[in-house]
């Protein structure tokens, strides 16, 4: 009788360690898995967009800065992408200015903003909000209202940078949201004419050099008044927006430490200070 019992024990050893190893195949599949919005493939929700993400995409990455002997001043920028933000560890890290996603279109606001946005300003960081551009959804002027309404406003108090309109590849359809370039060019000059109404200073614009060619046609008319932040994930700033003889900014990963999207601004902090106060 007792031999029957050791093969149903080993039998049930087998068995249980098959169940195991499926159980670990399948939670390494899963943790494998892409976590965001349209992992299965699909058009993304919308107000799931945030800087980069289109630019990823499209143009990949390229490398990774070398080192060099310009003073740059560390930032990141952030979305309910990354959720609850760990702003000490960033600042610690020698993060000292950030930028806070806080609308996109006419009807999403950033559920993270308040702890994104609070919480840089509390650890020291000088920060400011961006919004992501929906040119198909509504006009330029009403989506900077609404951005200006809903925390991209500027105040001079030393800590607040000027918004940021960021306009990139399409996530949720045609790269160029159906517009003509010249469309697009009114398109974004209404947006920054209406923020500057309403702020006194002119927004910033994010963009990447591809998009610009294909999307503006190039346009070369915002780079005296507008200052640039680049997106190319590569060694180098790489050629600029007709335009634009430098840059303000560069977001030059989206694997950063922390909360994935990393930033250089082009100068000590001072210069970040100075952007701030107008």
């Amino acid at each position: 009788m007792r031999r029957p019992i050791a093969v149903a024990s080993r039998h049930s050893r087998l068995l249980a360690s098959g169940v195991a190893l499926a159980t670990s195949s399948l939670l390494l599949a899963l943790c494998a898995a892409p976590a965001s919005a349209d992992a299965s493939g699909g058009t993304p929700d919308r107000g799931t967009a945030y800087m980069g993400r289109g630019v990823l995409a499209h143009e990949g990455v390229q490398g990774l800065p070398a080192d060099t002997r310009a003073t740059q001043t560390e930032g990141v920028d952030v979305s309910s992408h990354q959720g609850n933000v760990a702003w000490p560890t960033l600042w610690n890290s020698g993060v000292r200015w950030a930028y806070v996603k806080a609308t996109e279109g006419t009807s999403y606001r950033n559920p993270y903003y308040s702890q994104q946005y609070g919480g840089s300003y509390d650890v020291g960081m000088i920060r400011g909000a961006y919004h992501f551009a929906t040119p198909d959804t509504a006009g330029g002027a009403a989506q900077a209202d609404y951005f200006v309404d809903h925390g991209g406003a500027w105040s001079k108090d030393g800590k607040t940078l000027p918004g940021v309109l960021d306009i990139e590849y399409n996530p949720y359809g045609a790269t160029c949201y159906g517009r003509t370039a010249g469309q697009m060019v009114d398109w974004i000059k209404d947006f920054l004419d209406r923020y500057k109404a309403r702020t006194g200073r002119h927004a910033v614009i994010y963009t990447s050099t591809n998009w610009w060619k294909q999307c503006t046609g190039n346009y070369s008319g915002f780079g005296s008044n507008t200052p640039l932040w680049i997106a190319r994930y590569a060694s180098a700033v790489g050629e600029l927006p007709a335009g634009w003889d430098f840059h303000t900014m560069w977001q030059y990963t989206s694997t950063g430490p922390t909360v994935g999207d990393h930033d250089k601004f082009n100068g000590a902090l001072d210069r970040v200070k100075a952007l701030a106060d107008g």
